[in-house]
C-alpha cells in the first residue's frame, strides 16, 4: 500500500469534529478537483505493508482512525487492513467516484462521502447508486463553493438520499460560510453545517495536524 503520511491530529471535519484521531493518509487519487487541498497525495508517499501500518498505529494511544488520501478505495489490500482494525472505530473518506458496493463495514466502520460539487469540476464522475449502500452511521458530504453547488447538492439530496448523515460546508476562501446557513435555513434543509477547524487552528495548507 501506498502511504503519504501517518499521523495524530484532532479530527477537523465531520461528525468527529474534534476528537483525537489518528489519520491514515494513501497516496493517489483518481480525480483533479479544483479546490484540493491535498494535492501533495497524488504522488508521494512510500509503500507499507498492511502489518507495518497497523503497527505504526497501534503505537499512538487512541481507537479512532481516519483512512484518507488522494482516494484509499483504490488501495488493493484496504480490507486487510480493515480487518486489523476491527476494534477501532473508523472512518473511510471517499470521493463519490468508487463503486462502495464491494464493501461490508463493521459496525464500528463507516463511511464519510464526499459528493463533488460542480465547481470542483469532477461532479460527472460521481457514482449515485453508492447512495443506496450507505447506512444510518454513514455520512455524505457536500463541500460548496457556489450557489450552483448548493442547488445541486439540494437535487442530489432529493433524488438519490436514504440513510445517512448529510453534511454541508464552505469551500475554504471561496464562499462566506454564513450565505450557506442562510440558504439551509431559508430552505428548511435538516443539513448539519460545519467549518474544517484544522484550517482554523492551523495554517490552511500545514500537513499532518
Amino acid at each position: 500500500m501506498k502511504v503519504n503520511e501517518i499521523f495524530l491530529s484532532i479530527q477537523g471535519e465531520g461528525i468527529s469534529t474534534g476528537f483525537p484521531t489518528i489519520f491514515i493518509r494513501f497516496t493517489g487519487c483518481n480525480l483533479r478537483c479544483s479546490f484540493c487541498d491535498t494535492k501533495y497525495s497524488y504522488e508521494d508517499g512510500g509503500e507499507m505493508s498492511v502489518e507495518e501500518i497497523y503497527n505504526k498505529v497501534k503505537k499512538f494511544k487512541y481507537k479512532r482512525v481516519c483512512i484518507t488520501g488522494g482516494e484509499p478505495l483504490l488501495q488493493e489490500d484496504l480490507s486487510k487492513l480493515l480487518y486489523l482494525l476491527k476494534e477501532y472505530e473508523v472512518n473511510i473518506e471517499t470521493n463519490g467516484s468508487v463503486d462502495l458496493g464491494k464493501y461490508r463495514l463493521l459496525p464500528n466502520h463507516r463511511f464519510t462521502m464526499d459528493m463533488k460539487v460542480p465547481s470542483s469540476m469532477e461532479s460527472k464522475k460521481m457514482i449515485f447508486t453508492n447512495f443506496k449502500y450507505l447506512k444510518d452511521r454513514d455520512e455524505i458530504k457536500f463541500v460548496i463553493g457556489t450557489r450552483e453547488d448548493y442547488e445541486w447538492a439540494k437535487e442530489v439530496i432529493k433524488k438519490y438520499y436514504r440513510k445517512g448523515i448529510i453534511t454541508f460546508s464552505p469551500v475554504f476562501n471561496k464562499i462566506e460560510p454564513k450565505e450557506i446557513v442562510n440558504w439551509i435555513l431559508q430552505d428548511n434543509l435538516d443539513v448539519r453545517f460545519q467549518l474544517q477547524i484544522h484550517k482554523i487552528i492551523w495554517e490552511p495548507d500545514e500537513k499532518g495536524v
